[in-house]
């Protein structure tokens, strides 16, 4: 894809769809109008996320708040820039760089009013590229109220992966608290691991574990200095872990594995009164409960994408640490290529993995009138 027009002919446009073969299409869409309270988004970068492999790409396996509806346009992880308004619209102008809370929910009721879109217990809630159209596409609606404001320090590329992933991460880490005075454990470390270590370490956790078996991923948080020691999976990961803090174990632990023995592992090599956050999803848990946990005074907390507000702080803080979470993307494919980006994200031989498009507009819309930013 040499520019945006290419994706985009007259009043249309291509976007990727998952039948669920591991498989993906390329169809063609209306470039929609935003209704009242909504806007346009000019995807400018889409990124993959883990359960996109795990329920739709290999095989539509999600059900309720996780089931595809067949043919609508993937990616739940999108940036981009306004390109129209709808009638409504208080906050967000033409050219206004955004990421998308890639839930939308009633606005109502008791989880939605907390900010957690998330858990909308409304039978109208819809996620982004799964129930309603996604940011596998140039152009995506959007309701303004998923709408966070990205700051000019931020790429699109690293506003998509906040857009779940690190926002996910984000919401895990202030659920269990990390300070200079940790030693952390992160049990998997896929792009959410990694995700995991990244704000960790900004948070000035003491010592950084990760327990992973994949080597392209132990190599690439080594080569960016996101760990400080490395622990494979084995029977005497616990053993190992707590002989790397005096015997202790750590005092926080996030798993991001989603496997019953990484779980294990998290819990068991965190020390008296420490505290431990679920983050990978499936699978199931087999634990001892006195020994493993209420013995020795641990908090297990269970935790699920995260707040709208939790994200616009988020973003606030990334600003003022310093960190790009584009960093993590490792490659980058256009729409045309999106069957490539996937299959290599479903190959773990990769860190995150992004669909960008271009920002050149297309001719079609010399109306909308994108500012450059």
């Amino acid at each position: 894809m040499k520019d945006i027009v290419s994706a985009v002919i007259g009043h249309k446009m291509r976007g990727a769809t998952l039948p669920g073969n591991s498989t993906v299409e390329i169809e063609e869409f209306e470039i929609p109008e935003p209704g009242y309270g909504q806007v346009l988004l000019a995807t400018r970068a889409s990124t993959i996320c883990g359960s996109d492999i795990r329920a739709i790409y290999r095989e539509h396996t999600g059900k309720g708040a996780e089931g595809y509806i067949d043919g609508t346009i993937c990616g739940h992880e999108p940036c981009g820039q306004v390109a129209k308004v709808g009638p409504g619209v208080k906050v967000f102008q033409p050219g206004d760089r955004a990421l998308v809370y890639h839930i939308s929910g009633c606005g109502v009721c008791y989880n939605c009013r907390m900010g957690y879109a998330i858990a909308c217990t409304s039978k109208n809630r819809q996620a982004y590229g799964w129930q309603r159209n996604g940011g596998m596409a140039p152009y995506m609606l959007c309701d303004e109220k998923d709408l966070i404001a990205l700051p000019d320090e931020l790429t699109y590329k690293d506003g998509a992966s906040v857009s779940c992933g690190f926002g996910t991460v984000y919401e895990a880490i202030e659920k269990i608290g990390v300070s200079g005075d940790d030693a952390v454990l992160v049990v998997g470390l896929g792009p959410v691991g990694m995700a995991a270590l990244m704000l960790c370490r900004a948070m000035g956790a003491e010592k950084l574990i990760g327990v992973e078996m994949n080597e392209y991923r132990i190599k690439m948080v080594q080569d960016m200095g996101l760990v400080d020691h490395i622990v494979r999976p084995s029977d005497n990961a616990v053993e190992e872990i707590r002989a790397l803090t005096g015997g202790h174990g750590v005092e926080r632990a996030i798993d991001c594995s989603a496997s019953d023995a990484g779980r294990q592992t998290a819990i068991r090599a965190t020390r008296d009164w420490g505290r431990v956050v679920l983050v990978g999803e499936g699978n199931s848990l087999t634990i001892n409960p006195s020994p493993d946990m209420m013995h020795a005074q641990k908090t297990v907390y269970g935790s699920w994408v995260t707040s709208t507000w939790r994200m616009m702080e988020l973003v606030e803080h990334l600003v003022r640490w310093g960190i790009h979470p584009g960093d993590l993307i490792t490659d980058e494919f256009p729409l045309e290529r999106a069957d490539e980006a996937y299959a290599l994200m479903a190959s773990g031989k990769c860190g995150k993995v992004a669909v960008v498009f271009p920002e050149e507009k297309n001719k079609q819309f010399g109306s909308i009138g994108l500012k450059r930013r």
